[in-house]
């Protein structure tokens, strides 16, 4: 698993002209002129798939 993880979108304007810029999991928009953070904050179960009431 790499050590950043790289959007494919900006979350503001939706353009792909993305670039990592310096510090943990930050990266800025060139179309929007934005700079945001991706963290990860966990994991998450998956749903059960027991044989619950309909």
């Amino acid at each position: 698993m790499s050590e950043r993880a790289q959007p494919f979108h900006c979350p503001y304007c939706g353009d792909e002209n993305l670039f990592p810029q310096e510090g943990a999991g930050a990266w800025e928009c060139r179309s929007c002129l934005r700079s945001f953070t991706v963290k990860m904050t966990g994991m998450i179960r998956p749903p059960s798939t027991g044989g619950g009431a309909a």
